[in-house]
């Protein structure tokens, strides 16, 4: 309608200024009424207006949304005060008659009275809905007037501050958790035993605890802006320091001296990491330095007691290094005399007494040996063998010994090995066979008729795979149960009578139960009195997957080949054991020299030739094994083969044979020594070389080897056995596994002459030499020349 009328104004225009002036009033009226109607119905804000009593007239959108009233509801109805928290009305009443010094009356007044009088007046109260919730609004107040300034009314404006607040209650909780964070953080670092500590990345402190107060004597006002090095005895190796943690982002175990305002002096492990803001650019370092004086002094200490326990150790090793040389070397006399006279004809009671003689030599020996072994246990000087070996033949030797005890007392001894079991295994057999000896003699000796055996299987209760099971049962006295625990303490036996009656030191179990431990298994027993014993144990071992292909022995051919003519000099201080090595050796081919001691012994060397020297260890004037060194210079020196040099000693404790190899020699024996031993180490160790063999040369550089018909069909398998053991060793050298070149030269050194090849036993002798040196290239060079010889050799009739 006013569009309308508008448009008949412009029609009716006639020009006149008064006219235009009056259509342009009209149009401006228009624009300011619709933004008053487009502010006064936002739905944004609440918009309230009342007359001068404060009673509604105007309610918009926005106060409809907010409050949940429509309009009609509250206009010419209801004041704001009746909208608004009554109890907020009234406390806001008695603030601003305090503010203002005049009472003001709670309810609308308290409301408007600011802008009432021309006060600008925003302020927060609580709104409530229809529904009866509430929610916060920040109302702003202005009085309307009329031409005359009077007030005609309020507009009171509004805004929902749910959000706001909201927000500010959850900045208060951030507030309040930063704040704790923050006690939480610095009650760690306060409560920390270390001295903490922050620096610039120039070494400038910048926060302390209370521990590096106490540490440097001074406050943590005073400690903050001041040089980190200057509160350490070396300021250079403090800031070395601080330059270390920034190249290397962390220091660990970096000892300083720090020096108090007072002069104490604290040693300290400083410990740092660098740190670095959201954006890692680097802050500087965090440090923390531990009090390590005390531990520094117990350090000492032990140091000290450490250095006391390995002088005893060394004096204990020392004494019964003295000790065994000198029981054994009586001893060597004894059991040596001893076996010298069995062999001359006695009677029937002198041969008694011999035995006699014989059997107390040989447990003396063997006390004396476990009373070596126990203290190599326990001051863990005993070093474990990692060989191959075969667990059939290790065990029939075992038995073979004690057969001969089993068969005096009637007793059935037995030895099965499961058919699961392997037997060809790496491991220590020396120690295995010593375990074994014992527990199997003990049976022997505590039972006095029925069985002994000896089991093997595989062990299914440990976790280890490859571990073997032996269990070694009797029928004899058996152990109480009380006295089962005692068993294996040394010196102990469960019944002190058995000492009496069977004899023995009860160091058997014990070194036993330790060997056992050493090789990674363990050992228990289960008894009953007069039912008998099952002593078992476990022992971890592996499978030796290159075991040589053992050639069968010769029906008819015994294992040991001729011996030799050989010229030996005996290097031996002692008239005793000189006599007894010398009756010996009486019997065989060999010539023997002696020397009184290792400078004559040298004298003669140079003097004369030699194919093999017997050494003793201990000696005036000059001892075996700085001799020995003389002789290998001089063989050097000359450009002579080495000549073989077995030690003889009577210490036996660690390390000796260690100093006799490296002093250069060749092999090393412990006194007493038995005749065989002697006798079988002399054989494997000489290089005496045989004249050249009568076998004729065939046409093409061909081999003939006559052979013994009786033979005949055994010598191709064993020709095709030493082509595969080429393979082998050249397999194994590949590896560095110079035991297998050393097992298999072994065997054929002694097999070849056997079976009539005097090559393949000087080859075989060449190959075990060089596989004990480690020289791999002499190895294969061995090993070239057996396969040329193998190709070479033909085997022709007689």
């Amino acid at each position: 309608m006013a569009e309308n009328q508008h448009e008949t104004v412009v029609l009716d225009v006639t020009g006149s200024p008064d006219v235009i002036t009056e259509v342009r009033r009209q149009e401006a009226l228009l624009i300011t009424g619709a933004l008053q109607n487009a502010i006064l119905n936002s739905a944004n804000f609440s918009s309230i207006a009342t007359d001068e009593k404060g009673v509604i007239q105007i309610f918009n959108v926005g106060a409809e949304r907010m409050l949940g009233y429509a309009a009609a509801e509250v206009m010419n109805r209801i004041t704001p005060a009746d909208i608004s928290d009554p109890q907020e009305v009234i406390v806001r009443a008695a603030a601003l008659s305090v503010e203002l010094g005049t009472p003001i009356t709670p309810g609308f007044e308290a409301l408007v009275f600011k802008a009432s009088r021309g006060i600008e007046d925003i302020y927060e109260l609580t709104y409530i809905r229809k529904d009866g919730s509430r929610f916060p609004a920040i109302v702003s107040v202005t009085a309307l007037r009329d031409a005359q300034n009077e007030i005609i009314g309020y507009l009171l404006i509004g805004t929902d501050n749910t959000a706001r607040k909201l927000v500010e209650a959850e900045q208060q909780k951030l507030d309040q958790r930063l704040r704790d964070q923050q006690f939480y953080t610095r009650s760690l670092i306060e409560s920390n035993i270390d001295a903490l500590m922050t620096t610039d990345p120039s070494g400038i402190i910048t926060d302390v605890n209370k521990q590096m107060e106490a540490l440097t004597g001074c406050t943590r006002d005073e400690l903050i802006g001041a040089p980190f090095k200057g509160y350490f005895t070396d300021p250079e190796r403090a800031e070395a320091g601080i330059k270390l943690v920034l190249s290397a982002k962390k220091v660990t175990d970096y000892e300083l001296t720090a020096c108090a305002r007072d002069g104490k002096q604290t040693v300290v492990s400083y410990n740092a990491t660098t740190f670095y803001d959201r954006g890692r650019t680097l802050q500087g370092v965090f440090a923390a330095a531990r009090d390590v004086t005390e531990r520094k002094r117990v350090e000492a200490e032990l140091q000290q007691a450490k250095a006391m326990a390995e002088t005893a150790s060394q004096t204990k090793s020392d004494f019964l290094a003295s000790m065994s040389h000198e029981i054994r070397t009586p001893m060597n006399a004894i059991v040596g005399i001893a076996d010298l006279l069995a062999k001359t004809p006695l009677s029937a009671e002198q041969t008694k007494y011999v035995q006699i003689f014989r059997r107390a030599g040989d447990n003396l020996l063997n006390l004396i040996n476990d009373i070596l072994d126990l203290s190599k246990v326990e001051a863990s000087q005993l070093e474990l063998e990692r060989t191959g070996f075969s667990l059939k033949d290790l065990l029939e030797k075992v038995t073979e010994m004690l057969a001969l005890r089993a068969q005096e007392k009637g007793l059935s001894l037995v030895c099965e090995i499961a058919p699961n079991v392997p037997t060809e295994l790496i491991g220590d057999p020396n120690r295995l066979r010593q375990v074994a000896l014992n527990l199997l003699g003990n049976a022997i000796k505590f039972t006095d008729s029925g069985e002994v055996a000896l089991r093997v299987t595989a062990d299914a209760d440990s976790a280890v795979p490859g571990a073997l099971r032996f269990t070694i049962t009797d029928t004899g006295i058996g152990i109480a149960a009380e006295k089962v625990s005692a068993v294996f303490e040394r010196f102990t036996q469960a019944d002190s009578s058995t000492t009496r009656r069977y004899g023995g030191s009860g160091l058997g179990l014990t070194i036993s139960k330790r060997l056992v431990e050493l090789m990674g298994g363990r050992i228990w027993v289960e008894s009953r009195v007069n039912e008998g014993s099952a002593f078992s144990f476990t022992v971890p071992l592996e499978v030796w997957a290159g075991a040589p292909r053992w050639a069968p022995s010769p029906a008819g051919i015994g294992a040991e080949s001729p011996l030799s003519a050989l010229k030996v000099l005996l290097v031996e201080d002692s008239p005793d054991n000189r006599t007894i090595t010398t009756a010996y050796l009486r019997e065989t081919p060999y010539q023997v020299d002696i020397a009184e001691n290792g400078a004559i012994a040298c004298d003669m060397f140079r003097a004369g030739h030699y194919d093999l020297i017997l050494m003793d260890r201990q000696m005036p004037v000059m001892d075996g094994l700085t001799a020995t060194r003389t002789i290998r210079q001089w063989e050097r020196a000359n450009q002579r083969r080495a000549t073989p040099i077995i030690a003889l000693t009577a210490s036996g404790m660690k390390g000796d044979q260690e100093q006799c190899l490296a002093a250069g020699c060749t092999a090393y024996l412990t006194k007493p020594i038995k005749e065989e031993e002697l006798l079988r180490a002399i054989k494997q160790h000489s290089t005496f070389v045989p004249p050249p063999s009568k076998d004729a040369i065939g046409r093409n550089g061909t081999i003939l080897i006559r052979a013994d018909p009786k033979f005949a069909d055994l010598i191709p398998a064993f020709l095709h056995n030493r082509r595969q053991d080429v393979v082998t060793m050249r397999d194994a050298l590949e590896r560095g596994d110079f035991a297998t070149v050393e097992s298999l030269g072994h065997g054929m050194k002694g097999a070849g002459t056997s079976y009539g090849f005097q090559g393949i036993t000087d080859i075989g002798a060449a190959l075990e030499q060089v596989a004990e040196d480690a020289d791999n290239a002499a190895a294969r060079k061995y090993v070239d020349d057996l396969s040329s010889y193998l190709d070479r050799v033909e085997v022709v009739g007689n």
